[in-house]
């Protein structure tokens, strides 16, 4: 599933090429045919995220909200006749330009009192300049569930997956099993600091980076990571191989449904 920095570059990608002009909307597929046929024609306001949640917003007070889920993607290109219609959830087009919708989890066309239920429901993003990061803190305080798990739950932090979870915790040297009402007032602000600087970061540049300068593969003389996610990372889905700072064997185990990576040594229990 992507993480929150995906789904704030989609935003800005459309606002880039359809913000303010009058668009087409149609679904070719035809699960989304009664709302885009509403929206045919009209002003696309512009391009919202919260966590993993894409909110595009058109006149009228319309909003279609998008999450992708585990398989869903845009795609953006010419406003040419799609190659396969029976995928195509909804397509977006202006000025010879489209974008297109596949495998969402859901397309939906919300009004602005659902709008504002979706970003209040929502956690804490560490993207958004409007986020209050103490209600985050206030759920951690009330819980003695692992931190490695609250950092999952959508709730708590939005946007923040799997690959931000396992590295910001290396990089603050906090056990994933640390009950989250013991972690120190100190130590949680300086995880939501690195959170929004490394993810901020991949918004940017569209890479995950969270190795240090002394870490990276030129300053080692090891090899750069090869991987589909792309960026250097200090654990994640580094289970087995060496830890980049103490050499220690990296560890994984299941935590919250997905893989979790850590370093025994440089994340020892109740290491803050």
């Amino acid at each position: 599933m992507p993480e929150g920095h995906v789904i704030h570059r989609l935003a800005v990608r459309l606002d880039e090429q359809f913000a303010g002009r009058q668009v087409g909307v149609s679904s070719p597929q035809g699960r989304f045919a009664a709302a885009a046929e509403l929206l045919d024609g009209t002003r696309l306001v512009g391009s919202d995220a919260v966590g993993k949640h894409l909110l595009i917003d058109f006149e009228d007070a319309r909003t279609v909200w998008v999450h992708l889920g585990l398989i869903g993607r845009f795609s953006f290109g010419p406003d040419a006749a799609p190659t396969k219609p029976a995928t195509l959830r909804l397509r977006i087009s202006a000025a010879g330009r489209a974008a297109d919708l596949r495998g969402p989890q859901w397309c939906r066309l919300i009004d602005p009192v659902e709008r504002a239920e979706v970003i209040e429901s929502a956690g804490p993003d560490p993207l958004r300049p409007d986020a209050d990061p103490q209600r985050a803190w206030r759920k951690l305080q009330a819980t003695r569930r692992p931190i490695g798990v609250l950092l999952m739950d959508q709730a708590v932090f939005a946007g923040v997956g799997n690959i931000f979870r396992a590295e910001v915790l290396f990089r603050h040297g906090i056990d994933p099993a640390l009950p989250a009402n013991q972690m120190p007032r100190a130590a949680f602000e300086a995880v939501w600091a690195d959170l929004v600087r490394l993810m901020s970061y991949a918004v940017a540049t569209g890479r995950i980076d969270t190795v240090h300068p002394e870490h990276t593969p030129t300053a080692m003389g090891r090899p750069a990571r090869v991987d589909a996610h792309g960026g250097e990372v200090y654990v994640y889905r580094r289970r087995g191989e060496p830890c980049l700072v103490c050499g220690t064997e990296v560890a994984g185990q299941v935590m919250a449904g997905r893989n979790l990576y850590w370093c025994p040594s440089c994340q020892p229990p109740a290491a803050c």
